[in-house]
């Protein structure tokens, strides 16, 4: 719900849509003389994101900022830059896990270093060795910047060390939380609250929860940090939810994604948790994590999902998280911050 302007609010010059486009001269400019070509991978891989993260931190910067805030604050375009940088950081890390060469349709630092070697006559495992190191030394070379990003951003002494804190806390739990989720696809006994709480842990609380709450510390509104905790969660368990959906019954000319990729991988998804147990289970089990399955495998298993209601549970759980988040928004006068879609993704909100 948009709050309206009264006659005693004053005038605000609202702030110009595009500032983000400087996030990757910020990141550049990070760069010290002498850094090496991994660093150029990083700032490779920068480039092509949709900016979601920085997009949020900057959004809701003004909105909790006020009125008077300045519309280029330094401070919060370069924490928005570290957040951008930290988020690189994860997906170099996590392509690694995964075994991906492929990164927004592209080869990611792990494909484009794994090429470089066959070329010079490596064979394919020595090739994926040399891509898999540099995906861990550009990641962790991202991870540094990210820190190093805050910790000049020119916030006072006091947002600096809680900034970094804060940063510090979402590693942790971010990486425990992706150690979790490789673990679904090792054990077979997740339920739906591991699932749930894996979202949280590996998703939500660096994608929503950091720069809502980074944004607070830039604002000096860290009494909000407990709600934007919450906030952060339902957002990101909303997102996460619906990606799961996407991931086997979304179209991939629209999500971007593939609709089989979550199933060939044999994901512990939302979906796959709610369906067993189902009559429907034993048609699902056989094909869940095999490479070799047909599209006609995975149409069979769609069906199963959808006749066993775990497609329509997890629709369920979409709007009830989708509807707590907008409720939250709205309370702490963040609805025109944030935008929530139909697919319950986030994206900035159109200026």
């Amino acid at each position: 719900m948009t709050r309206r302007k009264t006659d005693s609010q004053p005038e605000r010059t609202p702030p110009a849509p595009d500032r983000t486009e400087t996030l990757d001269d910020l990141v550049a400019a990070s760069a010290r003389p002498g850094d090496t070509r991994l660093w150029d991978d990083v700032l490779a891989a920068l480039r092509g994101g949709r900016r979601v993260r920085p997009r949020i931190l900057l959004q809701a910067y003004d909105a909790l900022a006020g009125p008077d805030a300045p519309a280029d604050a330094r401070a919060a375009r370069h924490v928005a830059a570290a957040v951008e940088l930290l988020h690189t950081a994860f997906l170099a890390h996590d392509d690694v896990i995964d075994g991906d060469l492929v990164r927004r349709g592209r080869p990611n630092v792990a494909g484009r270093h794994a090429t470089e070697a066959r070329s010079a006559g490596a064979t394919d495992a020595a090739a994926r060795g040399y891509g898999t190191a540099a995906g861990i030394l550009a990641g962790d070379l991202a991870l540094a910047g990210a820190f190093r990003t805050v910790a000049t951003s020119g916030a006072g002494a006091a947002q600096t060390a809680r900034l970094l804190e804060l940063f510090d806390e979402i590693l942790h739990v971010t990486a425990d939380g992706e150690l979790a989720d490789v673990w679904s696809s090792v054990a077979t006994c997740a339920t739906l609250e591991d699932v749930l709480t894996t979202a949280e842990r590996k998703t939500a609380v660096y994608t929503y929860g950091l720069p809502l709450r980074a944004a607070a510390v830039l604002a000096g509104r860290t009494d909000l940090d407990e709600p934007l905790t919450r906030l952060g969660r339902e957002l990101g368990l909303a997102f996460q939810l619906q990606d799961d959906l996407d991931g086997t019954f979304g179209d991939p000319a629209v999500t971007g994604k593939s609709a089989a990729s979550d199933l060939r991988e044999g994901k512990a998804t939302a979906l796959v948790v709610l369906a067993r147990g189902t009559g429907a289970w034993d048609e699902i089990a056989p094909v869940l994590g095999d490479p070799d399955a047909t599209d006609q495998d995975h149409d069979r298993v769609r069906d199963a999902l959808e006749r066993c209601g775990a497609r329509a549970a997890v629709e369920r759980l979409v709007v009830r998280h989708r509807s707590a988040a907008e409720s939250l928004a709205d309370e702490l006068g963040l609805a025109e911050a944030v935008r929530l879609t139909s697919g319950a993704r986030v994206v900035a909100a159109a200026a």
